[in-house]
């Protein structure tokens, strides 16, 4: 991933912190997807493979979409947190629009 698109990520990130449409932590995470109000989850890179691998299961059986990206560092930073290893969006707009920012990210094949 570019400078640029991990700042457009970031910046998206920030704004649904600001408009309270995003959940983080490892608790408050598991107890949205749970309830299925969960839109996106997104995992740090740098999260444990016990973590990924957790929430990816649970992500999938909720029908919910997930990617990995950012650093835990980079993810808490645009939340208003220190370090955070999972969030969740629960506004379909913004998930929508964090799926496009993904789609535009060339995978290296032309």
């Amino acid at each position: 991933m570019n400078a640029e698109m991990e700042k457009r990520i970031m910046n998206l990130l920030s704004m649904a912190a600001r408009a309270r449409r995003i959940v983080s932590g490892a608790f408050t995470a598991e107890e949205t997807l749970k309830k299925k109000r969960g839109a996106y989850l997104l995992l740090a890179a740098d999260a444990s493979e016990e973590t990924k691998e957790k929430f990816t299961r649970m992500a999938a059986q909720m029908n919910v979409p997930a990617a990995e990206l950012l650093t835990m560092q980079q993810l808490g930073r645009c939340l208003g947190k220190e370090y955070r290893a999972v969030a969740v969006l629960i506004d379909r707009g913004f998930a929508d629009r964090l799926s496009t920012y993904l789609h535009e990210i060339p995978m290296g094949v032309d």
